[in-house]
């Protein structure tokens, strides 16, 4: 199916993050060092997990490696483009190119966003239920909910494009950000998209919401029942999962923002884009494993594998 066929517009142009010739130079050397760093931390997560039977065959650790597979995602979907884009005078995206950054946004933080309400739910059965943790989140459970979190981010997204690419585009193809963002796309169609806009950016604010909400119900049972059961238990509780409320705030905060006021004119709203698609991703890694005894002693032994095998 011919993309362009929907749409007179063939190309949109991308205003990317700024116009300073001297600052595209200073980001495109920081944003390339971000997003090395990124799929590199990403991925030595994942083969971390893979490699070590004790963190494989764990809820938790499989969840996580799973994390770190959509967080690569989630940084390589616009990223490489806005970093060759600083070395670019005019930063072009094909139609399609833009309609696929749509797709894959959608599909990979909406699959994110049920996934971490598997990880809160993984954590409240360990901290509450703990003789039942390995029965109730058993492998098949796990890859379960794992499945459940692809096709809920698949659903959603496909619901966002299928609207999307059948708008028609023949006026301004200017788009004030630097990757396809669902809420200025829509506002370029040649015809008056209000009410579709609100309904679409409903669906995202209504799955952000949604799981944001799960999230703070989980950690406030979490917490609650810990603190019922023993005196200091707030305080180990919040231990135990302070690493996962910090990606939560990092993710959702940015995301609510942006599709509760999707029509604002807030220029902050690239910042907060920059934030939720490279430096959410960026700093997973750190947080779960500067926090986490057992993931640094398994990097250890694979590093020594690897440095052993050489």
């Amino acid at each position: 199916m011919d993309l362009q066929n929907y749409s007179l517009v063939s190309e949109f142009v991308l205003h990317g993050l700024c116009t300073s010739q001297h600052l595209q130079k200073f980001f495109f050397v920081f944003f390339s060092e971000i997003y090395v760093v990124t799929v590199l931390g990403n991925l030595i997560i994942v083969v971390t997990v893979i490699s070590d039977p004790h963190l494989h065959s764990s809820p938790m650790y499989f969840l996580l490696g799973n994390l770190s597979f959509l967080d690569i995602w989630l940084a390589s979907f616009a990223t490489p483009k806005m970093i060759r884009d600083f070395l670019s005078d005019q930063k072009l995206i094909s139609f399609g190119g833009c309609m696929a950054q749509i797709f894959f946004l959608h599909f990979v933080g909406g699959a994110e966003m049920v996934l971490l309400v598997t990880m809160a739910y993984d954590r409240y059965v360990a901290i509450c239920k703990p003789l039942h943790y390995m029965t109730v989140m058993s492998r098949q459970t796990c890859v379960g909910l794992v499945l459940v979190s692809w096709v809920i981010g698949f659903v959603h997204s496909i619901s966002q494009v299928a609207f999307t690419v059948n708008l028609p585009y023949c006026g301004p193809n200017e788009v004030d950000s630097f990757f396809c963002d669902l809420p200025l796309v829509i506002k370029l169609a040649c015809r008056d998209t209000y009410v579709l806009g609100i309904l679409m950016i409903s669906d995202s604010g209504l799955l952000s919401m949604s799981c944001f909400l799960l999230l703070l119900i989980s950690y406030t049972v979490i917490l609650i029942t810990v603190r019922q059961r023993a005196a200091g238990g707030v305080s180990k509780a919040l231990s135990s999962c302070s690493a996962h409320i910090m990606v939560v705030t990092l993710f959702f905060g940015p995301c609510i923002f942006i599709y509760m006021w999707p029509f604002s004119k807030f220029s902050v709203d690239k910042l907060l884009s920059v934030f939720y698609t490279i430096f959410t991703p960026f700093l997973n890694p750190l947080i779960y494993t500067l926090r986490n005894k057992e993931m640094k002693i398994s990097m250890k032994k694979l590093r020594n594998r690897h440095v052993t095998f050489h």
